[in-house]
Parts: C-alpha cells; structure tokens; sequence
C-alpha cells in the first residue's frame, strides 16, 4: 500500500541524485550492495546497544539506496535478471538485520518484557522471510501470490517509525513508549502470519484449478532462479513489496 502512493513521489525527490551518481559512473548495483551494508552496519551496530533513534537515522538513510538504485537502472536501461535477484536478495538480509538488531537488543535483557519483545521480534523476522518466500515460490512455479495485508514495505516502515520513536522516548522524554513498540511488533507478526496463510490459500486454488501446471521438480533447494519478489528496483523496499522506492524493472514486485 505504502509503494503506490509514495512511489512517486520518492522516484521524483531521488532522480537528481540518481543522475548525479550514473554520471560518476557508479553503478545500481553497487548501490544496492552499499544500500545493504549501510542497514546492516545501522542496525546490527546501534540497536543491540539500544540506540534505536540513530539506528534508525542511519538505516532510514540508507534505505533510500532501495529507491535510488531502481531509478538508476531504468535511467542507464540496464535493469536485468541479475539486478533484479540481486536487490531481492539483499532486502531479506535487511529485513533480517533490522529484525535481528531489535532480537540482539531484548536477549541481552532478563525481564519478562523484554522475553516477550525478543519472542515477537524473532516472528516478525521469521514470518516475513516466508511471506516473501512464499511469493517467490508460487512465482518460481507460474503462479501468483502478491495478496496480503502486510506487505514489505509496510512492515519495515512500521518497524523503523516505532522503533526511532522509542529511541527518541529514551532521549528525550518525547515520542513513544516501549509499549507501542510491544504493540506493533505483535501486530506485525499476527499480520505476517495472515499473509502468509492467505498466500497458501491462493496458491492452492490455483494450482488445483489448473491441474495442467508442471510439477515441480524436486530438488535440494526451492528458491526460483530469478528474483521474485521484485522485479529489478522499481517498487518499492522501503523493494520487492514492494519497498519503499519502486520495483517494476530492478525491484518489481517484493512482497
């Protein structure tokens, strides 16, 4: 939900910066890859030390690479299969550092709270990894999962919202409460789980309703070969569910 309507108007405040960056000779991927690192580093580096208000600062900076390597491809017209597995991929080690971060920060802690705050941080984490793999996987097999009510880029901005927020209630006295962190992270968790229960529905009206489709070949590993959740950085991360940026040719459709 959050990809329609930001969409556009992150792709207009970004494309300066995406030209500026191609005319230097930088590539998309390679900011993809910085991208990644740089939410890695702001949540694995801030959050185990209860930092969230800069760890936030820092991965909602960072996040942005989602946006501006997708406006890169389509400027340089050199989106592709690779960009595209690529920018998938790296937003699930994203999605897990910024989950991990906050899992790292509430196991280091012994009260019953924070029991149930490391329990819920470690579901959403778990919980979205299926979400987008379930996508992916009805995809690989030539059939559609994009329904849900907790899409990527939904979960990670409510996550990045309350978490700096909460940072900030530990700095200054103003912004919110542990609590709502609590309460969003165990709505977080509940909505991925209906998500991922709605996908297994669709996928399986579809493929009893058309038993023609080719089975599966079994095989050790299940991922599709080409990305699946995005298609080449176009929607959105804040990609593939689309993230906060757009994911029709780099970043397609990352749920």
């Amino acid at each position: 939900m959050l990809n329609r309507f930001a969409r556009a108007l992150f792709t207009r405040l970004l494309t300066p910066a995406a030209r500026a960056l191609l005319a230097l000779g930088i590539s998309p991927d390679v900011v993809t890859l910085v991208g990644t690192v740089g939410v890695a580093v702001g949540a694995l580096g801030f959050y185990p030390r209860g930092e969230f208000f800069w760890g936030t600062v820092v991965v909602t900076l960072f996040v942005f690479a989602d946006t501006v390597d997708g406006i890169m491809a389509r400027m340089s017209q050199r989106s592709s299969r690779w960009g595209a597995f690529l920018d998938s991929t790296l937003d699930r080690v994203g999605d897990a550092a910024v989950f991990g971060g906050l899992v790292l920060y509430y196991g280091s802690h012994t009260g019953t709270q924070d029991r149930v705050m490391e329990a819920l941080s470690l579901a959403c984490l778990v919980l979205g990894s299926v979400v987008s793999y379930a996508r992916a996987r009805a995809e690989g097999l030539g059939m559609t999962a994009s329904v849900g009510i907790a899409e990527r880029a939904d979960r990670l901005v409510a996550v990045l919202l309350t978490t700096g927020l909460v940072g900030l209630y530990w700095k200054t006295g103003f912004g919110l409460p542990e609590r709502v962190l609590l309460v969003v992270l165990a709505l977080l968790a509940l909505a991925s789980l209906v998500t991922v229960i709605q996908r297994m529905l669709v996928v399986r009206r579809q493929a009893f309703a058309d038993p023609g489709l080719p089975p599966a070949t079994p095989s050790v590993h299940t991922e599709p070969s080409v990305h699946t959740e995005s298609s080449v950085h176009t929607e959105s991360s804040v990609h593939t569910e689309p993230s906060v940026h757009a994911e029709a040719t780099r970043s397609g459709t990352d749920a």
